[in-house]
């Protein structure tokens, strides 16, 4: 009868993380599948094109800014109860975005579904690292995770593309109501709740200056390349985004119960995951905008054509990332991690070679493949080792502060490199060049640029990551930790 009662509760385990995958799935999902449909929208609904950009900027704006605040959340409250009213959030903003009527409709709705991506997906990483014990079964676990997010990532501009030629964009946004109605069913039934019973008060203060300081941050860096990295606007919100940080940073040092313990970066392997993420998210997510634009742009593609040639990077990056899962309980997160790091760079360096006349299996497949392996040995062991030897009580925050440093590093790439490539296409249409030789002048600089941003990846994995804190035992559950229960 134990062995009956054992073996039900080990497989619910196992739907749990399935749930949580595909609800990530399409979070990830949303961060790129708006690229390629953004022509579609500014036809249709009128955008000028310097507010285009606000489609994708409005989400990963309070994406960005919200993460540390929902994960922190998420351990006070409940998980289960945070991860639902995500999902909801989501959801909806997710409906009232494929019905959006005007510019500033969509770019609120895009916001809204911002909200609910930051709720979600530091509830659902901290209720994963509390269904499974640190070790064999957690690397597994967030192998699958780590899965997703790479493949989501590029999934996105695979499905954009399908999705905006075969239907119409509308659809890139009403896909995600089903994912949205299956989790809500099933979450009540599959998910255990638990919390984090020792705090008893919530720290307002610390919420509105960290939210404050990262949406501000996000925001100045997102406008750096319209309005320019020295303007006044510019280093304006930045200096105002300084200082709430450096605001928030005193007054949790003095708060009794702060939203969030530094001590937790005392960790140096969650430290040094941190910065990798960051790195990590620096380097790929303007990868991918850059490539998206010179696929368009440089050799005609269609959003159908440029969707389907992701398929490459897609379907290696799943392979790589389930070896990476089960390479990391054989050799460790630190090795992995490092030829993750250095395959990201060999494909950036790579793809500094495209050309005017440059075809698909010369200029971008190989890269594709290099980079789809780099996707899945820098994904999957960043997540583990930013969980690495935290104590369930603050999951949600370990979980809201990696994906944090992934959401400004990727806000950070796509502003910078984007600058550098406009920069360098202007001068070259000024010197006499014609627009398509311009533009990739623009991308090879992008990427000459991310290649050395990949390889700083490299040497944070190398100094950063400590063998003797992954091998450590997991610190033990507190007495304050709400313990998970069955799910009513």
């Amino acid at each position: 009868m134990q062995a009956t009662r054992a073996g039900a509760a080990d497989t619910r385990r196992w739907l749990a993380l399935a749930l949580l995958c595909l609800v990530q799935f399409m979070v990830v999902l949303d961060i790129a599948i708006v690229n390629v449909a953004l022509p579609s929208i500014q036809v249709d609904l009128g955008f000028a094109q310097a507010d285009l950009q606000w489609v994708i900027s409005a989400y990963a704006l309070v994406f960005g800014g919200f993460l540390l605040l929902g994960g922190r959340t998420a351990d006070m409250v409940g998980r289960r109860r945070v991860f639902l009213i995500g999902v909801v959030v989501f959801t909806v903003a997710s409906l009232m975005s494929g019905l959006a009527w005007s510019e500033p409709s969509l770019i609120g709705a895009r916001a809204f579904q911002g909200l609910g991506a930051a709720i979600i997906t530091p509830a659902a990483l901290s209720i994963l690292s509390t269904t499974f014990a640190e070790g064999k079964e957690r690397n597994i676990a967030l192998g699958a995770w780590g899965a997703v997010g790479g493949f989501g990532a590029v999934a996105g501009v695979l499905l954009g593309g399908v999705l905006t030629d075969a239907l119409s964009w509308e659809w890139i946004f009403f896909v995600n109501v089903p994912v949205g109605i299956i989790g809500l069913v099933l979450a009540p039934f599959l998910l255990n709740e638990s919390r984090d019973a020792q705090v008893s008060s919530f720290d307002v203060p610390g919420a509105v200056l960290v939210t404050g300081g990262l949406s501000s941050a996000v925001y100045a860096i997102t406008q750096a390349g319209e309005k320019g990295w020295l303007s006044a606007q510019t280093l304006g919100v930045l200096g105002g985004a300084l200082v709430l940080l450096a605001a928030f940073v005193v007054w949790e040092l003095r708060h009794p119960e702060p939203l969030m313990r530094f001590g937790i970066l005392q960790t140096r392997t969650v430290s040094g995951a941190n910065v990798a993420g960051f790195i990590m998210g620096t380097a790929l997510f303007s990868m991918f905008l850059m490539l998206t634009l010179y696929m368009q742009q440089v050799l005609g593609y269609s959003p159908m054509k440029t969707g389907v040639a992701y398929l490459a990077v897609a379907g290696t990056a799943i392979v790589w990332s389930a070896v990476a899962g089960q390479l990391v309980t054989r050799i460790g997160v630190k090795p992995v991690l490092v030829v993750g790091m250095a395959m990201l760079t060999a494909g950036l360096v790579y793809f500094t070679q495209v050309s005017v006349g440059g075809s698909y299996v010369s200029d971008l497949l190989p890269g594709f493949l290099i980079i789809g392996v780099g996707i899945g040995f820098s994904f999957v062991p960043i997540s583990i080792a930013a969980l690495a030897g935290v104590r369930p009580a603050e999951a949600g925050l370990a979980s809201g502060l990696i994906n944090t440093s992934q959401q400004i590093g990727g806000a950070l790439g796509i502003a910078a490199l984007s600058s550098i490539a406009t920069s360098r296409t202007q001068d070259a249409v000024t010197g006499g060049s014609a627009l398509p030789v311009a533009l990739v002048d623009g991308f090879q600089s992008a990427f000459i640029a991310g290649a050395i941003i990949a390889a700083l990846g490299v040497v944070a994995a190398l100094t950063l990551i400590r063998r003797n804190e992954l091998e450590a035992e997991t610190v033990p559950e507190l007495e304050h930790e709400v313990p998970a229960v069955e799910a009513a």
